[in-house]
């Protein structure tokens, strides 16, 4: 059984940072890819960014480019998400999911575990 807890979510202002983790239970934890995704009410799961197994290959939504920052630390069993200069518009839950697939997936059926959320709220 594979468990995912997310937290560092809060409410911060336009223009802030936060950095999310994603601590997992899984064993080995460096056989998973990792991604994030985030959930606004009455809208589709959407990707983030994803991380490979031992963290040398990242990937991202176009919408975070820049701005956001996937890292993993395998001696904690932990991903981080490192959201720079957020926007209103990117206020929702923040999710961690296990990738099950050997490429990168960005689609959520290509996850497997996911974990609970997080809600990120930004105000303007």
């Amino acid at each position: 059984q594979v468990q995912l807890a997310e937290s560092g979510g809060g409410l911060v202002h336009t223009g802030a940072s936060l950095r999310l983790s994603c601590a997992a239970s899984a064993r080995p934890f460096t056989a998973y890819a990792i991604a994030w995704f985030r959930q606004t009410p009455g809208k589709e799961r959407e990707f983030v960014a994803a991380i490979s197994s031992n963290g040398g290959v990242t990937y991202y939504a176009d919408s975070v480019k820049g701005r956001f920052t996937i890292s993993r630390d395998n001696a904690k069993n932990t991903v981080y998400l490192q959201m720079n200069t957020l926007k209103p518009e990117e206020t929702a839950v923040y999710y961690c999911a296990r990738r099950k697939v050997n490429y990168e997936a960005t689609n959520e059926g290509d996850f497997d575990y996911w974990g609970q959320g997080t809600q990120v709220i930004v105000s303007s």
